[in-house]
């Protein structure tokens, strides 16, 4: 493993499983020193300790301003101040309760926008102008192919992850020119170890589930956390510095566009 992000000071929102906790791994072993913020203390706990480095965990709820806004300045007073946040806290308990346009429960809504969506905003906030102080910052963003795609249900999912599409582009081109780049990473169906967890006890059904995305996917598998770990790694390092503004598909060519 290589050593470009020796001593860059990173957040990442959402880091407790999956995703998340991949990307504290693949920073920290990248030589970032990394805060673990998650809703989930103690897997953020697991995920620090797992990542060695110095990581170290907070507790947040990112559709809490004041929650968030402690973690952060828990987070700049530990690490010195912030060279990169990783923005990729989502609430998918209430996904599959996401249902259709007319028979959505609102209160599935708002829940859905709060987090990922309004959350995103407010850690958006949080970061931003401790993230100025250095002239060669990143934000990266968690979004979805399903922000581009089309689905007969989940339309409350989608808004939101098409929200953060858009929240990271006005995030680009507003400070853009002050060093603060900004970019959105797109993950298609990826098999975290809670997925493969599932998909072991729920036996056959699980393995309709898995077989169906496969035959979707132009691809030898399905995406694991670490495949999107290492784009953010790319992201957040001096090798992504010219990326801003951009939405990196990484899906297995499970969606392609132009």
């Amino acid at each position: 493993m290589n050593s470009r992000l020796k001593d860059r000071r990173i957040i990442i929102f959402g880091s407790a499983t999956g995703i998340g906790a991949a990307t504290v791994k693949r920073l920290t072993a990248e030589g970032a020193r990394v805060c673990a913020a998650d809703i989930n203390l103690a897997g953020a706990e697991a995920a620090a300790q797992a990542a060695g480095n110095g990581a170290f965990a907070v507790h947040v709820d990112i559709s809490d301003e004041q929650s968030v806004n402690e973690a952060v300045k828990t987070a700049v007073e530990r690490l010195g101040g912030l060279d990169g946040a990783h923005i990729n806290a989502a609430d998918l308990r209430v996904i599959m309760e996401d249902s259709d346009a007319l028979a959505l429960d609102l209160a599935v809504f708002d829940r859905t926008i709060a987090v990922n969506l309004r959350g995103h905003l407010l850690c958006t906030r949080a970061v931003v102008p401790h993230l100025l102080k250095n002239k060669e910052s990143a934000i990266v963003y968690t979004s979805s192919g399903s922000a581009h795609g089309a689905e007969p249900t989940r339309p409350s999912y989608a808004m939101s992850k098409a929200g953060v599409n858009a929240l990271m582009r006005h995030v680009s081109s507003r400070w853009g020119k002050e060093g603060l780049t900004a970019n959105v990473l797109a993950p298609g169906f990826t098999v975290t170890g809670e997925m493969k967890a599932q998909m072991e006890a729920n036996g056959p059904e699980a393995e309709k589930w898995a077989q169906y995305f496969m035959s979707r996917t132009p691809h030898t598998r399905l995406g694991e956390s670490e495949d999107h770990a290492a784009v953010v790694a790319l992201l957040l390092s001096a090798d992504g510095r010219w990326i801003n503004g951009s939405i990196v598909d990484v899906n297995g060519g499970s969606l392609m566009r132009a």
